[in-house]
Formats: structure tokens, sequence, C-alpha cells
């Protein structure tokens, strides 16, 4: 098999990307997820029409979708969601998780719902935009407030994995691996959005 140009280019931007997510969650990646991206993920390819979630229900592919977006929102540049954060972690879990941790990463999802119900009686996805950003500002206070443990521990917050699969799903795409560093979201606080001027530009050159 020949390797060009762009093929050495694109694992230097995927070990770029996995350093510098390391480096914004304030510590080690989990396994499976450096096994993934090292693979490489094709998932975003494929038109909208024609893509099926593999690992996700589509239910639960909108939800991830919606956080995503909150982690990493539209501004100058596409969000989460356009650049299709949803479909790289859809195709992470299906390729590249065992079973245990996909199952954990979904239970997180359902959690996520459940505590919807309780704080503003309904369904994430149907929760209001500040009522749905307080409950992720909560869930990340208790994912990054927590010490010890790695991300391949079974006691990580979901809000940990979350974060590091949307970061790492937008370095990996195109408009977030040539354009710019769009969000730079830091242990500890949940910041939807980030002034470019704090983040700098592109690490792709």
């Amino acid at each position: 098999m020949t390797h060009t140009a762009n093929d050495a280019r694109d694992a230097i931007d995927r070990r770029e990307a996995l350093r510098r997510a390391a480096l914004l969650l304030g510590g080690a990646l989990a396994a499976p997820t450096i096994a993934g991206v090292l693979a490489g993920c094709e998932a975003r390819r494929v038109a909208d029409s024609a893509w099926t979630p593999r690992a996700l229900t589509p239910a639960q592919a909108e939800l991830v979708a919606t956080v995503a977006e909150h982690i990493l929102p539209e501004t100058d540049t596409p969000g989460a969601r356009a650049v299709g954060v949803h479909r790289f972690i859809d195709a992470m879990l299906a390729e590249s998780y065992p079973t245990e941790q996909r199952q954990r990463f979904l239970a997180g999802l359902g959690d996520v719902d459940a505590r919807a119900q309780r704080t503003c009686g309904r369904p994430f996805l149907r929760c209001g935009a500040a009522e749905q950003r307080a409950l992720l500002e909560q869930l990340d206070r208790e994912a990054f407030g927590a010490t010890g443990g790695t991300p391949d521990e079974p006691d990580v917050p979901f809000m940990r994995t979350m974060k590091e699969l949307t970061l790492l799903g937008y370095y990996t795409s195109e408009i977030g691996a040539t354009r710019e560093l769009h969000n730079a979201p830091v242990p500890g606080r949940f910041e939807g959005c980030v002034p470019l001027a704090q983040v700098g530009r592109t690490w792709a050159v």
C-alpha cells in the first residue's frame, strides 16, 4: 500500500489533536480514544441523508449532537454539530470502544436525561437552552472536580469522556484542523464559548 504526503500529514494532525486534547483536559486520554483517533474516522464523509448511527440510537445521536454543540458552539466558525462531531463519537463508540466502556457512555447519556427529568420535568432535548446549559455546568463541575483515577477506570465521569470525544471530533475535522482552534474548555469550568483571541490560531500548518 502506498502512503501519500496527505496520509503522513493526517497522522501528524491526529497526534497533535490528541496532544492538545490531553492538555486542555488536564491529563491522559482513554486508551480506546487514542487508538480510534490514530486509526482515523470516516463517518463524517457520509451524506446526512445516508448516515445511520451504529452505536447510538437516532435519539441518542441527537442528544450527543446537542451536548457537543453546547461544548463547542457555532460562532464565526461552525460548531460541533456542523462538523459532525456526533458522527465521530458514534464511530468511535462502534469501532474503538470495548463493550463495557461503550455501555458506560450510553449509561451516562441516560443519566443526562434522568437529571433533566428531575430538574426541569422533561427529557434533556425538550428542556430550554438555559436549562440544558445549567445541567451541563453541574455535570462539568462534578467531572472535573473529581480527583484521582485514569480515563479508563469505571468511575470516570461521563462529562469528561464526552468532552474528550467532542474536542477530538472537532480537532480532527477538516475545519478544526485547518482553520482555527474554535474553543478551549478547561478542567473544572464549563465555557461554552471562548473568544478566539483567548485561544489563538489553528495548530495545523
